[in-house]
């Protein structure tokens, strides 16, 4: 015989199968016209459960779409009576998740969210109060406006990684993930990283990557069947439990720490032009002071946690494209020593000058999006677009990836071409948008922040390095790895080597400095 909690737990998980059917099939046979969109036939009870891909995710999506999309413009898939709509089309996105954006903001709340100690982020909240506090904390103090005052920091960072390529250029790895996780900590708790052992950055580091593992579609059956979180985490399969505890345990050890530090130096009276500094002094006092305090808390949190592993992405990116085209990095050095000079490094102000390297920035952005599958849309009601019946509670995947490498849009889009985005008198176009900042109102809150970030980094690696092959001890070039690690809900390059090869000894002097 099974034992007793076996037998208890089976039952339940089949009752529970049973009701979400029959609620869920008793909706749907009564309201088949107009019809779903098309996509994979899906299985009676488990719908698409096993069609949704766990790696290459976008591709699959994108070859979905190359299959049944001669019947419509977007694809629908099921599982366990949930609806999922996928958008491989940048104009399907404009229309449903910004111009429909009253009824295509919400988040659906999973299970696997409040496991993981991450249901209060700002972009996992439901649309409502709480979720628009967090976005007005944002926007006051990342608005286009408000980030000159983070300038300075971000040059200081700057200039610590370039010196960091300049040491030890075999490490660009380890640098990178330094400079990714520095710019957050520093902005929003004014907490200086000193070294990537430091336990707040493993910690923090750690948990990132469980957690975008969990948050993949289909990672986990918790979400398909909330009664599984009661499980005791010893019971077998129970892997994704584990993941979470783990990822709680870790998120609250850096949160609380970092989120402490910054206020204790607040209390204490310390200048700090941190977020979380600036946002706890202006509220000090009123009476929403408590819940003030716990916003700016999970909004701090939020934009670690989005910031630090997009940037590392980004760079690993940018690194990789630089070093296997040497022609675009020769362009961009004639751009730089022509407006910058070669007596002082890039500045801001040198951006509308610079429209190469802004090039260079929409490109690398576009060819490799760090997130290709953008966080799902809730529906709030029910709607109709093209003909196909779209219901209440849908999640609504934008194909990033996908919309970057539409071929009507971006002809030859495997090819790395910063000279897309010139048009034939030679001036940047108008594609400015930077897909990977989401749609509508779930819009990335930090993206003038991050478009800062990534520029003025660009630009100051370019001035001062040349990216090419490694050799090995005999003199032999090391070909460059083309791979991508693709197993999350964040891409990032495969190891690879390159050199990082100071341009002269004039840039050398500026980088000490």
């Amino acid at each position: 015989m099974l034992p007793a909690y076996i037998h208890t737990v089976s039952c339940l998980l089949a009752a529970y199968l049973i009701a979400s059917f029959a609620r869920k099939f008793s909706k749907d046979v009564y309201h088949r016209s107009p019809p779903y969109p098309p996509g994979p036939r899906p299985r009676i009870f488990l719908g698409n459960m096993f069609d949704f891909p766990k790696s290459k995710v976008p591709q699959t999506y994108l070859a979905w779409g190359k299959k049944y999309q001669m019947e419509g413009p977007i694809l629908h898939a099921s599982s366990f009576g949930k609806h999922f709509v996928i958008l491989n089309r940048f104009s399907d996105a404009e229309e449903l998740l910004e111009r429909r954006a009253k009824i295509y903001s919400d988040r659906t709340q999973l299970p696997i969210f409040k496991l993981m100690g991450w249901a209060s982020l700002t972009g996992l909240l439901p649309y409502g109060n709480e979720w628009r506090m967090h976005r007005k904390l944002y926007q006051k103090h990342f608005r286009s406006e408000a980030i000159p005052d983070y300038h300075p920091l971000l040059l200081a960072k700057v200039r610590d990684l370039l010196r960091g390529l300049l040491i030890t250029p075999e490490r660009f790895g380890d640098h990178s993930m330094m400079f990714a996780a520095s710019i957050p900590m520093e902005t929003m708790y004014g907490y200086n990283v000193k070294s990537l052992e430091d336990p707040l950055v493993q910690a923090a580091h750690t948990s990132i990557n469980l957690a975008t593992t969990l948050l993949l579609q289909g990672s986990t059956l918790i979400n398909i069947f909330p009664i599984l979180a009661y499980l005791p985490t010893w019971f077998p399969g129970a892997g994704s439990l584990k993941m979470a505890k783990t990822v709680q345990d870790l998120t609250s050890t850096s949160e609380h720490s970092l989120f402490h530090f910054a206020k204790e130096r607040t209390d204490q009276g310390h200048h700090a032009r941190s977020f979380v500094a600036r946002s706890l002094s202006q509220n000090k006092g009123s009476d929403a002071a408590i819940e003030d305090e716990a916003a700016v808390r999970d909004t701090a949190s939020a934009a670690f946690s989005a910031a630090s592993d997009t940037t590392n992405s980004l760079l690993g990116t940018f690194f990789y494209l630089m070093a296997k085209h040497p022609e675009v990095q020769e362009r961009a050095q004639k751009e730089l020593d022509a407006v910058v000079g070669t007596s002082r490094l890039p500045h801001f102000d040198d951006r509308p000058s610079l429209p190469y390297i802004e090039a260079i920035f929409r490109e690398v952005f576009r060819f490799q999006p760090p997130a290709p599958i953008g966080m799902s849309h809730a529906v709030m009601e029910d709607d109709v677009y093209k003909g196909y019946f779209i219901p209440k509670g849908s999640d609504v995947i934008s194909n990033i990836w996908a919309m970057a490498h539409d071929e009507d849009v971006y002809p030859n889009p495997m090819d790395f071409k910063p000279e897309r985005f010139f048009d034939e008198a030679g001036n940047l176009n108008d594609d400015e948008r930077v897909l990977a900042f989401g749609f509508g109102r779930r819009v990335c809150a930090g993206r003038y922040l991050a478009s800062s970030i990534m520029w003025i980094t660009m630009a100051s690696v370019l001035a001062c390095f040349k990216l090419e092959e490694s050799k090995d001890e005999f003199g032999n070039e090391i070909e460059i790895n083309d791979d991508f690690d693709e197993s999350g809900l964040m891409i990032h390059k495969a190891p690879f080597k390159c050199a990082f090869v100071p341009r002269s000894p004039a840039v050398i002097q500026l980088m000490n400095e």
